[in-house]
C-alpha cells in the first residue's frame, strides 16, 4: 500500500519539525513537501501531489485563509487546519476555514505538550488517515 503523501504549511520551523516528525512516525503517512505560506504552497502542490494538506492560518504573504480557497478552486484536496487560530473558543475562524473548504480543525499544541504529544500525534495520524479517504469538489473562488 502506498503512503499518504501529505503537504505541510507553516511558518514556524519548529512547528515544522514537530508536526513531521508525528506524522511521519506512523509507517503509513510521508511528508512530501513543506512551505512556509500559501504562495510556496501553491507552487507545490502541483509538483508533489499530496492527498491531504495541513495548513496553518497566521502566516505571511498568503495566509491560511486565502489558501484555503485557493486550493479549493484550483487543486482540490482535503485540508486540515493546524493552527493556534482554531482553538475551541474561535468559532468564527473554525466556521470560515470549514465554510471555506477545510475538512478538519486541530488546534496546534501550547506549550509544554509533555505526555499529551502522543495523544496529539495518535490524533493528528487518525485525522490524516480520515482525511486521505475523503473526496473534495472544487469550490469556485
Amino acid at each position: 500500500m502506498s503512503k499518504i503523501k501529505v503537504l505541510l504549511v507553516e511558518d514556524s520551523p519548529v512547528a515544522v519539525g514537530m508536526f513531521k516528525k508525528m506524522l511521519e512516525s506512523s509507517p503509513d503517512i510521508e511528508v512530501v513537501g513543506t512551505a512556509s505560506d500559501g504562495n510556496q504552497a501553491l507552487t507545490l502542490i502541483p509538483k508533489v501531489q499530496p492527498q491531504v494538506m495541513c495548513t496553518d492560518l497566521q502566516m505571511p504573504n498568503m495566509d491560511g485563509f486565502e489558501l484555503i480557497k485557493q486550493v479549493m478552486a484550483k487543486y482540490p484536496l482535503p485540508v486540515l487546519v493546524l493552527s493556534n487560530a482554531v482553538q475551541k473558543d474561535d468559532i468564527d475562524n473554525i466556521f470560515k476555514v470549514l465554510q471555506d473548504g477545510a475538512l478538519d480543525v486541530m488546534a496546534k499544541p501550547q506549550a509544554g505538550l509533555g505526555d499529551n504529544q502522543e495523544a496529539l500525534q495518535r490524533t493528528l495520524i487518525t485525522k490524516i488517515k480520515v482525511l486521505a479517504t475523503k473526496k473534495v469538489a472544487a469550490k469556485p473562488l
